[in-house]
């Protein structure tokens, strides 16, 4: 079992850059004696002399001593410098994306994050997300304020509204905008992941309206495939560029013009979670650099 300390490591090699025992003490504030006994304990774990034993001399290291000395000395900075956060390599961020925002934020982000700050990024939904973080296999995430509980600290970074997702041909098309009065009196699609089926039902019912809600599709992609094709109208805060669904058909995109200021996109940490440095430092690059944001 190993049985030294660091202290004794800071010890002997006080006493090498003191040139005694004596001085060493006097250095660190300590007694004489105190001292002698760590050195003579640290030795005798080693089972060498560290130092040549001259009477009225400097101490001066064995050939043994000069390298364990290095190498303690070097022990010792790395300490203090884990003590102090600035242990390096720091270990990849746990960085998790909500699955509709992931397919237009993720790669952005990752192209501008700086080489020096590595990220391990999952794409999960609000569930996944929200049990990842409580269990701290997740450090933080990107995501809609959709259910977060009070035990998560959020930080929004943007404010997105809802959009309106139709086929060019739709009646709706022609218009700049929609209001929600309208896509009330329109077969809907929603995306069916988790709480965001439920908020969307909420826009309606602050204005005391109710939406036809034809499909409910597993995927954002499905649903804009879905309004592509002519089976109703999708809503979404999600808004990717393309003017197309992955079947080649082609959308237009209307802003819902009386939505209210958008949702909150945020970001989330558990509130007992202590964040490394590079946690620190990557949740201050994603609150102050938009370039990755989705499109509103």
């Amino acid at each position: 079992m190993l049985s030294v300390t660091l202290r004794q490591l800071e010890y002997a090699v006080a006493v090498a850059r003191n040139g005694g025992v004596t001085a060493a003490a006097q250095a660190l504030n300590i007694s004489q004696p105190a001292l002698s006994v760590a050195l003579s304990q640290l030795e005798a774990q080693l089972g060498k002399p560290l130092f040549l034993r001259r009477p009225r001399g400097p101490a001066v290291p064995t050939a043994f001593g000069r390298d364990f000395l290095e190498a303690a000395e070097a022990q010792i900075g790395a300490m203090a410098r884990l003590m102090a956060g600035e242990a390096a390599p720091a270990a990849p961020v746990r960085l998790a994306v909500f699955e509709d925002l992931a397919p237009v934020m993720l790669g952005p982000l990752l192209a501008t994050l700086p080489a020096d700050l590595p990220i391990t990024p999952s794409v999960l939904g609000f569930e996944a997300m929200t049990d990842g973080l409580g269990r701290g296999q997740i450090d933080l995430a990107l995501t809609w304020d959709l259910g977060l509980p009070q035990s998560m600290i959020r930080e929004e970074v943007a404010r997105v509204k809802p959009h309106a997702v139709m086929g060019p041909r739709h009646r709706l098309a022609l218009r700049a905008g929609v209001s929600l009065a309208e896509l009330a009196d329109v077969p809907l699609i929603l995306a069916d992941q988790g709480l965001s089926v439920g908020h969307m039902r909420a826009l309606f019912a602050r204005r005391g309206l109710a939406p036809r809600i034809a499909h409910r599709t597993a995927t954002l992609e499905l649903m804009r495939s879905f309004a592509a094709n002519g089976l109703g109208v999708g809503l979404s805060y999600t808004a990717p560029v393309p003017g197309q669904s992955y079947d080649g058909a082609a959308l237009v995109t209307r802003p819902v013009l009386d939505a209210g200021p958008g949702e909150p996109l945020v970001i989330a940490v558990a509130r007992d979670n202590a964040l490394s440095p590079a946690g620190t430092r990557l949740a201050r690059l994603l609150a102050t650099h938009g370039g990755f944001l989705p499109k509103t």
